[in-house]
């Protein structure tokens, strides 16, 4: 059983909690555990869609540098895949992912938000990849993923400067997709999960997968992706049922199975 990260399930949406006090340090064990939560939650056929939540006080305040002072280029060598592999796992996640985040989201705590779809900040909360500051850089993903987030030159300057992105700042250059008050974070964030429950999973599953490969190519292989996706689903039960409904009683009535 996880230490530090929970699995919480409840009318179809999960969250996953970071709880590692004081600041949700991502060590190698919380690493490990949010890589296995992710890949649990994508295939489990009862959750729909994912909160990623640290808590009241702090999403997650980055890697935990006491574990990585004393390691050698060859240690961090070793361990460099592995530092990458729990953005990833939550980044596959195969359904809608929001992160709701209040305190900090530094270094690898931003990382994890990133790999998210979406990201609910509350209005005191401070974001930031500060690496460049202990003299290296984001290493789980913060150099990608924020750059085609918010683009190249937004990136350089927070990576760059090392500095803390206040919530206001952060929606306007694109990091953040709402700023609510701290104490409304979460419930914000389960709310915009809950759309998806009972929604058209595997087309979500599609959709989310022809954007996110996508984006990792060229605009022509992107549509050949897309393309194949739109056609994968004629075989599915969902296609039948949503035009069906739609033809019978109008748009937003069906009701599907996942199949």
């Amino acid at each position: 059983m996880a230490e530090f990260v929970r699995l919480e399930v409840s009318d179809g949406i999960g969250t996953l909690r970071l709880d590692r006090p004081k600041m949700n340090a991502l060590n190698d064990q919380v690493q490990n555990e949010l890589a296995e939560a992710a890949r649990e939650v994508d295939r489990r056929e009862d959750i729909a869609a994912v909160v990623v939540y640290g808590g009241e006080k702090v999403f997650a305040a980055g890697a935990d540098i006491k574990q990585m002072q004393d390691m050698s280029y060859q240690d961090m060598l070793a361990r460099s895949h592995a530092l990458q592999e729990f953005t990833r796992a939550i980044a596959e996640i195969g359904k809608p992912t929001v992160a709701a985040v209040t305190g900090f989201a530094l270094g690898g705590g931003c990382e994890v938000a990133l790999a998210c779809d979406m990201r609910f900040s509350a209005a005191t909360a401070k974001w930031g990849q500060p690496e460049i500051l202990l003299g290296i850089i984001p290493g789980a993903g913060g150099t990608q993923r924020l750059s085609r987030l918010i683009g190249p030159a937004k990136a350089k300057d927070v990576i760059f400067s090392g500095r803390f992105v206040e919530a206001d700042e952060a929606l306007a250059m694109g990091l953040v997709d709402r700023v609510v008050p701290s104490d409304d974070v979460y419930d914000e964030a389960v709310s915009w999960a809950g759309q998806f429950v009972g929604a058209a999973s595997i087309a979500l599953r599609a959709a989310k997968e022809s954007i996110d490969r996508g984006l990792e190519t060229d605009v022509n292989t992107g549509l050949d992706i897309e393309r194949m996706q739109f056609a994968g689903l004629f075989a599915t039960e969902d296609r039948e049922t949503g035009m069906a409904s739609f033809l019978e009683n109008g748009p937003g009535k069906a009701r599907f199975s996942g199949r």
